[in-house]
């Protein structure tokens, strides 16, 4: 620092001119008079020469003083404050006197110390909050009230970069359009918000997901600055409670309709509305029918529920395909006949997998059924099977009524029947059938696929790892 710009170089120059005009003051007065009374006027002068650089000099010596006890302190609190300006705050000043300088130093030091804690504090609480963000599942957004984000979690980028790619940054209110980065499934709650000064929840949907989005307004004193959103991807809750209430009805349907069969049969027997044994044996018939379809129905709701809880018992072991096919094929000749339907069996020499023969047996019984009950006679049904490579390739055909081909991705859920389209013969099944078929599959790590022309057949092919499951 420039010496002659510091408080002690100023005071030094001030005294300096100071004494230099009092000296000079009395020179211009005191040298007449010098010269006209003294008679050694030169010895005075020289004392008085003495006396003006021994004044200068004690000036100069006042002036050191001062710029080693105020100047140089002074500069490093300056310095030192400077460094924690810029971010050092672990600064401190190392002066040790008893003076007022001294205590400004203490105080500096107390104050450095308590900043540095102070902003040590800040610092972890922003990396908890920083880290608690990173570790959330669902999406955190913060919007200022202009609409600008200004905090976001992992997923909350994620969903922005998502919606914003799809142009949902310009909103168009009365006619003018304003541009804002909240997007637009966002922007009704946003400002609702902002002008309600309330929290608010809702669900939106955004092409084929539903979120339930939670939207708190910030607050800068009385004013609100901005809003906190917490996004949750609620789809597969959403789905999942939609499956259960269709699954309530869908089971209380199939239920009632046996039930109230029962129900009127045996209210006719005990009516005695049967007046022979034939229509009484009928009547029984019918009652004992349905009695089997709701025994049906609630076995396989049971198998269902365990196979999808993870619970299905599986028996893997190596087994001939060809002999279990032999068993099933003998099993549906007689009812081939009764419904003068042609049955084909094609298959390999040598079909040998891992697998559970009792549920592949479930799986070829529920599929020929199916194709038994949609298939007119005269009809034609085909079960083909061969190796390919690493899995075994098994393919059910039939010549039924077909499947529309908007309901072919829906036909492996619980309940679903595609009835519009297809003509029943006997009884109708519980719809559970090609849901077992599918976890059954799955079970064994291997595929299931339908591909149907509606009024020409159905095709299913099934895709069976050869090796054992945890091998696959």
């Amino acid at each position: 620092m420039d010496f002659w710009r510091t408080l002690v170089g100023k005071l030094w120059l001030t005294i300096s001119a100071l004494v230099a005009c009092v000296l000079l003051t009395l020179g211009l007065f005191l040298l007449p008079y010098i010269d006209s009374t003294f008679t050694n006027s030169g010895s005075i002068k020289r004392l008085f020469t003495y006396v003006s650089i021994v004044g200068f000099s004690m000036t100069t010596f006042f002036a050191l003083f001062l710029l080693t006890k105020i100047t140089q302190p002074m500069q490093q609190l300056i310095q030192a404050a400077d460094g924690i300006r810029k971010g050092k705050y672990n600064t401190r000043v190392s002066l040790q006197t008893s003076d007022e300088i001294g205590q400004l130093a203490s105080a500096f030091n107390h104050m450095a110390e308590e900043l540095e804690k102070n902003i040590q504090n800040l610092q972890l609480e922003k990396e908890q909050m920083a880290s608690i963000l990173r570790s959330m599942g669902d999406a955190v957004i913060t919007f200022d009230k202009s609409g600008n984000m200004i905090l976001h979690n992992p997923p909350g980028e994620m969903i922005m970069d998502t919606w914003h790619k799809a142009g949902w940054e310009r909103q168009e209110q009365d006619g003018i359009t304003a541009d804002t980065k909240v997007p637009e499934p966002l922007y009704p709650m946003f400002q609702s918000v902002i002008s309600e000064r309330q929290d608010q929840s809702s669900n939106i949907h955004v092409k084929q997901q539903v979120w339930s989005v939670n939207m708190a307004p910030l607050y800068s004193g009385d004013d609100v600055r901005g809003t906190v959103s917490v996004l949750r991807n609620v789809t597969d809750e959403v789905k999942a409670e939609k499956m259960r209430r269709d699954f309530v009805a869908n089971v209380s349907h199939e239920i009632r309709t046996p039930l109230q069969m029962i129900q009127g049969y045996s209210e006719a027997l005990l009516d005695g509305m049967a007046t022979s044994k034939e229509e009484s044996d009928e009547l029984v018939q019918v009652i004992y029918d349905e009695s089997l379809r709701m025994g049906r129905l609630v076995q396989d709701l049971l198998d269902l529920a365990r196979m999808e809880a993870g619970h299905i018992d599986m028996n893997f072991d190596q087994i001939d395909l060809n002999e279990l096919m032999d068993r099933v094929y003998r099993k549906f000749t007689v009812r081939a006949k009764e419904r003068e339907l042609k049955l084909n069996f094609v298959r390999d020499d040598s079909l040998q997998l891992y697998a559970d023969v009792d549920r592949l047996e479930q799986i070829f019984t529920n599929l020929l059924d199916n194709a038994f009950r949609h298939t007119s006679a005269g009809g034609i049904i085909t079960v083909t099977a061969h190796k390919e490579k690493e899995v075994i390739r098994v393919v059910f055909q039939d010549t039924g009524a077909g499947i529309p081909i908007d309901d072919l991705p829906f036909i492996f859920e619980r309940f679903y029947k595609a009835d519009k389209a297809r003509v029943r013969g006997e009884a109708g099944g519980t719809g559970l059938g090609l849901a077992i078929v599918r976890n059954i599959v799955e079970a064994h790590h291997g595929s299931i696929t339908a591909d149907s022309i509606l009024g020409k057949g159905t095709e299913f092919t099934l895709l069976l790892p050869i090796k054992h499951p945890d091998e696959v």
